[in-house]
């Protein structure tokens, strides 16, 4: 059972609805509507809380940001997928914009498990989101053209970071601070950081950093075939290829 700090189930109730009372002073009372469903959306919360790290097992603390703002998330999609009145929906993402910064639509399908370091700046589009997804300020998952990109499982975006358009991202990319992928795809398994001109880079990991992250990730996690498949930009010469002695990390370019 997922423990409220300093709170209740009905005490969250009623600080949600002063929320939406405040920001939204229309006169409408939702409390029935989110009632109903509020146990579905804390149910989907407590799944996610126990799969963070981070996070203390079964607990919710309102007052934490990135874990109210996965909260809102979860509620809004919840009484979506009900077919509650789109206002609500409407006005739950707004109210997790306006107090953590997130553009976070109740329509995309976010996975079970995901983790958020910092929400503000973070902007996702409709898009596939694999599990075990790591999301830090200001990244962007965005269309071009409208085609979406496909993130697989184990995809971390470190701050600033960008996955546009036509792009498929394999599983356990890891998106390198400042790095934007856009149109490309991502062989899984790496590190990705930007070349000195523009070319995206791949590194070879070398530690499971998912595991900083998650406690319920399967063992063993690193599959060395899709490692040593990391795909060659050509014959690489010195400069395409260098060894990172403090990281122990072969980067390969790929234009």
């Amino acid at each position: 059972m997922l423990n409220l700090v300093n709170s209740s189930r009905e005490h969250l109730l009623g600080y949600l609805l002063r929320q939406l009372q405040n920001f939204f002073p229309d006169g409408h009372d939702p409390r029935d509507t989110i009632d109903a469903r509020l146990d579905a959306a804390l149910d989907r919360l407590a799944h996610c809380i126990r799969a963070v790290r981070m996070w203390r097992e079964d607990e919710f603390d309102p007052l934490h940001s990135s874990q109210y703002a996965i909260f809102l998330y979860y509620l809004a999609h919840t009484l979506h997928r009900s077919g509650a009145d789109r206002a609500l929906c409407n006005k739950l993402f707004f109210l997790n914009k306006a107090l953590n910064g997130i553009d976070l639509f109740y329509e995309i399908d976010m996975p079970p498990v995901f983790f958020v370091g910092h929400s503000v700046g973070i902007v996702l589009a409709k898009a596939t989101y694999g599990t075990h997804l790591v999301l830090y300020q200001n990244c962007t998952v965005g269309k071009n053209h409208g085609v979406a990109p496909v993130l697989g499982d184990g995809v971390v975006l470190y701050p600033h970071s960008a996955v546009i358009g036509a792009c498929q991202v394999g599983d356990g990319s890891v998106i390198a601070q400042g790095v934007s992928v856009i149109g490309r795809d991502t062989p899984g398994a790496c590190l990705v950081f930007q070349g000195p001109r523009g070319a995206l880079e791949f590194a070879r990991p070398k530690r499971d950093i998912l595991i900083d992250f998650f406690r319920d990730l399967p063992s063993p996690r690193l599959d060395d075939a899709a490692v040593q498949s990391l795909p060659p930009g050509g014959s690489p010469s010195s400069a395409d290829t260098r060894r990172e002695r403090g990281a122990g990390l072969t980067l390969t370019s790929v234009r």
